[in-house]
């Protein structure tokens, strides 16, 4: 295929009629570096000083810090900030290198995910523009997001949401099925995601081990096709709880007849046989397209977004710096690559490009989930080692 085959082009887009004139000049980074400065979030004399992990929740707008200690939980109605800084290059010329990702839950609300982003592009303006944000779905995750964490739990409840918290509810006698399973492409050995399903038996599936809490008593269904890891990771999960009250535990292997005591008390009339149930993380499809790399540019005087390669031959010295780059790592992840010398106009279309595209994904054959796709940016200079992986060294 020629390279200019298949473009997409935008919407016409006069630059001479927006009101972007300042985005991106000297000004508008010393604007928002002021108002990042003044964020108590941002300074606590850590962020941006040390290496390490920091995790902080969205509350009334407001970015508050989440205490160590429950890093790795989530809940489903709120949006989160995680920042992951850690050192490279050499004894002499040692810096931070910086992630940053905003996670949004499957029951959100609006304010909450956009206060998110916004937070997000302040943080970095905060670290000098030196890292890489991602956008992270609770439904598909990205490989880096999950390998962060030895153990990621999303749990039902939320801040402004109206949901209870878990905590909140405690003393309440109520009924959770937790589903424990390994994520798959973490890239870390004892990676595990602990999720709250619906609790029914329609919620089992024989690959994965599942935790029952009846408040009085809590039960472990190991699906037959579980993985020793699995068996072993719902243990420390279970240890966890029991911690907090003393139950009694009880542990079942699908192929026990017992085991269907479990089904019974979820609704079921315990002779379902097989369990299949779709993990509702993660379950982005093969979609076997191509990698894919467009240019998004402004030199003809209006903002075009053209297909420049298609094919797996895709190098670093195919990106120019003075425009911005969509790549599509055949479906993994969509990268934006920001040229040091790209516009204005190009730096602050780049997340509604990215959107556009993927809507124009979603009316293809079989891309109807391309809106999981995790969304990253980088910028040229400050590039990570995971889009280093998804673009071949020149």
């Amino acid at each position: 295929m020629a390279p200019n085959a298949g473009l997409v082009h935008l919407n016409e887009y006069d630059i001479k009629d927006s009101n972007v004139e300042l985005i991106g000049t000297d000004l508008d980074h010393k604007v928002k570096y002021n108002s990042a400065a003044s964020e108590p979030a941002w300074n606590d004399g850590r962020v941006g000083v040390e290496s390490g992990l920091f995790v902080w929740r969205i509350e009334d707008f407001t970015v508050v810090p989440i205490p160590k200690a429950n890093y790795g939980q989530f809940f489903e109605g709120d949006s989160y900030i995680v920042l992951h800084s850690w050192k490279t290059g050499s004894n002499n010329n040692m810096k931070l290198s910086h992630d940053i990702f905003f996670w949004l839950g499957a029951k959100t609300s609006q304010d909450e995910a956009g206060t998110a982003a916004y937070k997000t592009v302040e943080l970095d303006e905060f670290l000098h523009g030196a890292a890489t944000q991602y956008r992270e779905l609770q439904a598909s995750p990205s490989d880096g997001f999950v390998a962060l964490f030895p153990r990621l739990t999303v749990r039902r409840g939320g801040i402004a949401s109206g949901f209870r918290h878990v905590e909140e509810a405690e003393k309440e006698e109520v009924t959770t099925l937790l589903r424990v399973f390994k994520h798959a492409a973490s890239g870390r050995a004892d990676s595990i995601v602990v999720l709250e399903v619906e609790p029914t038996w329609q919620s089992l599936d024989e690959g994965d081990v599942f935790v029952l809490d009846k408040g009085d008593k809590i039960w472990v269904w190991q699906g037959k096709k579980c993985s020793p890891m699995e068996k072993a990771k719902a243990a420390q999960v279970v240890h966890d709880m029991t911690l907090a009250k003393h139950v009694d535990v009880e542990v079942l292997s699908q192929n026990e007849s017992r085991s269907r005591t479990v089904v019974s008390l979820l609704g079921g009339a315990g002779d379902e046989g097989d369990f299949h149930c779709p993990r509702p993380m993660g379950v982005l499809g093969d979609h076997a397209r191509p990698k894919k790399l467009f240019r998004l540019s402004d030199a003809s005087g209006q903002l075009t977004f053209d297909l420049v390669k298609q094919d797996s031959q895709i190098k670093r010295s195919d990106l120019d710096g003075s425009d911005v780059f969509l790549l599509d790592d055949a479906g993994k992840e969509i990268w934006v690559w920001e040229g040091g010398s790209a516009s204005r106009a190009e730096k602050a279309m780049w997340l509604k490009v990215a959107q556009a595209y993927i809507r124009k994904l979603q009316g293809e054959d079989g891309q109807s989930d391309a809106y999981l796709t995790p969304i990253a940016k980088v910028k040229e200079g400050n590039e990570s080692a995971a889009f280093g992986r998804a673009i071949q060294a020149a």
